[in-house]
This record gives C-alpha cells, structure tokens and sequence, in this order.
C-alpha cells in the first residue's frame, strides 16, 4: 500500500516526465530542422535567459501577479454578494441575470480600449479588466449552488422562522461551497488572462507588456520565458485554490475520493 506522500509524488510524476519529454522533443526539432532562433528558440537557451535575467522577469511578474489578485478578490467581493441578492429576490433576478448573460456575448478585450479612456494606463485598468472576466465565472458558479439547496431542507428552516441571514450563513451558503470553489477555479484562470489583456492595451510594464514588446522586437526568447511564466502562475493560482478547497471543504466527494485513492493505489 503507499503511503499519501508517494502516492502524491507519483502523481505528479506524470506531468513531470511529460513536460520533460516535450522540452527534448523541442531541442531535437530544432537542432535537426535548423529552425531560426527567432522562428523557435532552444528551450536552453529561453532557461539561460531566464536564469539570466531573473531579477527583471520577476519584477513583471509581480506586477501581473497583483493586478490579477486584486481583480480575483474583487470579483469575489462583489459577485458572492449579487449572487445572495439574485437567488434571494426573485425580480433582481429576472432583471440583472439576463443582463449578465448579455454581458458575456461580446470579448472583454473590445471594452479595454473604452477603460483606457476611462482610467488610463495605470493599474485601475488592469484590475478592472481581471475583474469583469472573473466576475461572470464566480456569480453563476454561486447562483447555481445557492439554488441546490433541498426543498425539504429549506421548508424545515423556514418552519422555524429562521431569518433569512440565518438561512444564508447556515443553510445556502455551506451547501453552495463545491459550487463556488468550482467557480473560484475558473475565475482565478480567467483573472490571469484579464491582467495580461488589460498590459496589451496600455502598460509599461508586466508580462502582457513584455509580450507585446517581444513580438514587436521578434524576440522569441522573452516570449517563450513570459508564456512559461504565464503557464507557472496559473498552474500555482489554481492549485493554490484547490488547496484551500481541500482544507474548507474535507467532506465533499471530491476530496474523499481523492484521500480513498490515495489509500487504495
């Protein structure tokens, strides 16, 4: 029987041997085809650069790294509270669900240059941009398992004249969890790319910036480093969710089935 610890790291040996099978796929292609340096770079020679400069690849990425933080948290802030408000009132819902549905029809990246206009180049714009792409994600998400809670369940509640504070906090939100953790997953995902939209249309600095100044320059080294980068934080954002969800939610089939698995293999 293994332990939790190598089950584990078994598990992640399967992306691990994969990534690594990809990277030598990708030196002998280009070695053996003679491919250009600005076509397709050596993958050692993108790990050199980002050796190399390290200090000036972090320091991008943490700006990145905030403006996405600050739109996820922000789209938290304001989409659990209109998603309480939507399933609670029946005509907020008939009046803005349609309008959010609405709101999703067209790409986020048309309204960045009407938030330029309006905020200008600084991080506001950035923000705002992660905001409204994880935003949708979260509110439906919770919407969603707002509503699934039991019939039964909400007629037993209300039997005991249970406040509707009271039916939220002990009632519909607990069981909207799996819900909105599924939703957080998505928006956190999403916030990532919002930041790096929002650098495309005006910024001087973060890792959309950088990658609209290395195609600018055919400077496939820095984009190969940016969209390692890229692929790094949204990988440890959304592992970084999940890991919170394990710890906040033990007892959703999810996670046990998870932790039998573990004991099984």
């Amino acid at each position: 029987m293994r332990t939790p610890l190598k089950s584990r790291m078994a598990k992640l040996g399967y992306p691990i041997v994969t990534v690594i099978g990809l990277v030598v796929l990708w030196q002998l292609l280009v070695v053996v085809f003679g491919i250009p340096s600005y076509i397709l770079p050596l993958p050692s020679d993108v790990i050199l650069f980002m050796v190399g400069r390290w200090q000036y690849m972090s320091y991008h990425t943490w700006i990145t790294l905030q403006e996405t933080l600050i739109g996820f948290i922000l789209s938290i802030a304001i989409g659990l509270p209109i998603a309480a408000i939507i399933v609670e009132y029946k005509a907020i819902d008939r009046a803005v669900m349609p309008l959010l549905i609405l709101s999703q029809t067209f790409p986020k990246i048309a309204l960045a240059p009407l938030l330029l206009l309006w905020l200008g180049f600084g991080m506001a714009l950035k923000v705002s941009v992660s905001f409204l792409v994880a935003f949708f994600p979260i509110v439906i998400s919770s919407v969603t398992g707002m509503r699934s809670v039991e019939t039964t369940m909400m007629e037993l509640i209300r039997s005991l004249r249970a406040r509707r504070l009271e039916i939220f906090f002990k009632i519909r939100l607990p069981s909207a969890l799996p819900n909105i953790f599924s939703g957080l997953k998505v928006a956190i995902a999403f916030a990532l790319v919002g930041s790096v939209v929002g650098e495309w249309v005006g910024a001087d600095r973060g890792l959309g910036y950088l990658l609209i100044w290395a195609n600018a320059n055919l400077d496939t080294n820095i984009m190969f480093s940016v969209l390692i980068i890229l692929a790094v934080v949204g990988a440890t954002l959304y592992y970084s969710v999940a890991a919170i969800e394990r710890l906040m939610l033990p007892w959703h089939v999810s996670v046990r089935e998870e932790v039998v698995d573990k004991y099984s293999m």
